[in-house]
């Protein structure tokens, strides 16, 4: 069985309007079945490769429990969760999940997941680039999930 990530939306399909800059901004559920054995944490990285800019980091949420298999919508932006999950800084420079909002056209916003055989020995508030070399060697499996969205 594939490692695989679900959510709100169907892959390839709209973003909810709830989950984006137009409506309520907050993270939408997350589910995942079939992760590694020995899987000791997992990070998500959520990015948008279609901004104008470059790839815009939409969230980043390390250190989640290695038993757990869901995320509720509406993750608090706090720098570091109750069950010991760290959030990461954004692209705008905040902690927290900060969602679509392309300034024109359809953009594609990747929610990856990556299943580690460790923690990650950073503090909160870690960048994506110090996050993602932290994982280095660490991953066991990752997947991901793509929604669309585009501003009426």
């Amino acid at each position: 069985m594939a490692f695989k990530l679900t959510s709100a939306f169907v892959n390839g399909e709209p973003i909810p309007r709830k989950y984006t800059c137009d409506g309520d901004d907050i993270s939408p559920p997350l589910q995942w079945e079939n992760a590694p054995q020995g899987t000791q944490s997992f990070t998500i990285i959520a990015e948008d490769p279609d901004a104008p800019v470059g790839i815009w980091v939409h969230w980043l949420l390390y250190n989640v429990p290695g038993e757990m298999t869901a995320l509720p919508q509406g993750i608090p932006p706090d720098a570091e969760l109750p069950d010991g999950s760290k959030h990461g800084k954004n692209s705008w420079g905040r902690p927290g999940y900060g969602g679509p909002c392309p300034p024109s056209g359809t953009h594609r916003y990747f929610f990856k997941l990556y299943a580690l055989d460790t923690a990650l020995e950073l503090p909160p508030g870690a960048g994506n680039e110090a996050i993602v070399q932290a994982m280095g060697g660490q991953i066991l499996a990752q997947t991901s999930l793509m929604g669309l969205y585009s501003r009426q």
